[in-house]
Parts: structure tokens; sequence; C-alpha cells
């Protein structure tokens, strides 16, 4: 029987040593680590894992349950098909910043799904004063209607008073 790829996903408070511990604990387990993923916002932490290994979702959960315990994480565990190799390489990065206001992610993402982009990567950060936030995010994916096709859909949302949108090509260098 071959064995069965899970998506590992623990949150919890940022401190040293949540990768060292969870990561030891799989490997003393017998279990293959794939594709990782790994962020702190804001104080917490997130890592999703890619995790091979037999036993089921219960066996992991049984495994990994008193390591997020140790270490005050919230761990959910889903059984997903493992495909590993299959790397999409971004075309194009959006940069939007300026003044921070509700609905920015919900505007700018629905106005790049409108176009067929696809999100590979989507970071954002919060900066400036308390008294005058400003938000930054960054957004990578594939646009199969070409870079154009972005720059006009986002062309409106630039157009809103505080906010700036960047379309740059990303060019991947393969060989």
């Amino acid at each position: 029987m071959a064995e069965d790829w899970y998506m590992v996903n623990l949150v919890g408070v940022d401190r040293p040593g949540i990768v060292a511990h969870v990561s030891a604990a799989l490997f003393q387990a017998g279990c293959n680590l794939g594709e990782a993923a790994m962020m702190r916002l804001g104080g917490n932490f997130s890592i999703m894992l890619m995790v091979q290994g037999s036993g089921g979702k219960a066996g992991l959960v049984r495994l990994l349950e008193p390591v997020a315990e140790s270490l005050g994480l919230r761990l959910h565990v889903d059984r997903i098909e493992g495909h590993l190799h299959r790397h999409l390489e971004p075309d194009v990065r959006v940069t939007v910043f300026g003044a921070d206001r509700a609905g920015i992610v919900a505007r700018v993402t629905g106005v790049l799904a409108e176009v067929g982009f696809n999100i590979l990567d989507l970071q954002s950060d919060v900066g400036g004063t308390e008294a005058e936030p400003i938000y930054v995010m960054t957004l990578e994916g594939q646009a199969p209607e070409g870079i154009e096709a972005v720059r006009s859909a986002l062309a409106a949302v630039g157009g809103d008073a505080g906010i700036e949108v960047e379309v740059t090509p990303i060019e991947t260098l393969v060989g």
C-alpha cells in the first residue's frame, strides 16, 4: 500500500524551535516531507507541510498532538494528493501600496480573478504609523491573458485616492 500525503497546518504564537521540534517528530516517525511554507505574521507563526507517512490521518494527529500542545500550537491535518515537482513559475508581480483601508485585498484579488490571474504567492504588511497606516501587498502569479490585461484590470484600483499599483513582468531564468 502506498503511503498517503497529508497537509499539516500548525498555528500559534511564534517562538524559537517550532520547526526543529515538528520536523524531528516527523523524521523519527519515518515520515517524508514534501513542500513546506512557513511564515510569521503579527507575532504568530504558521507552517504548512506536505507530509507522507503510514498510519493515516489519525496516526499523524496522534504523533503531532503532543508536539503541538507542548509548543502551544493548533494542529489541523487533511489528506491531500501529493503532486511534487509541479512548480508553477510566476510571470507577473503586482504591488499595491497606499493608505490602509478595508477592502483592498478583496478589490484587487477580485479584479485579478476576472482576468484569470492565478495567484501563486501573496504577501502583505501594514507599515507607517497607527495614525497613518500604509498597506503594502505583493502578489506573484500567472497571467494567462498577458500582463496588459492585468494592467488594464487594475487601472481602476490604481485610480483610487491614495492607492498605487505597479504591475511588472517576472523574468525566470531556466537552465
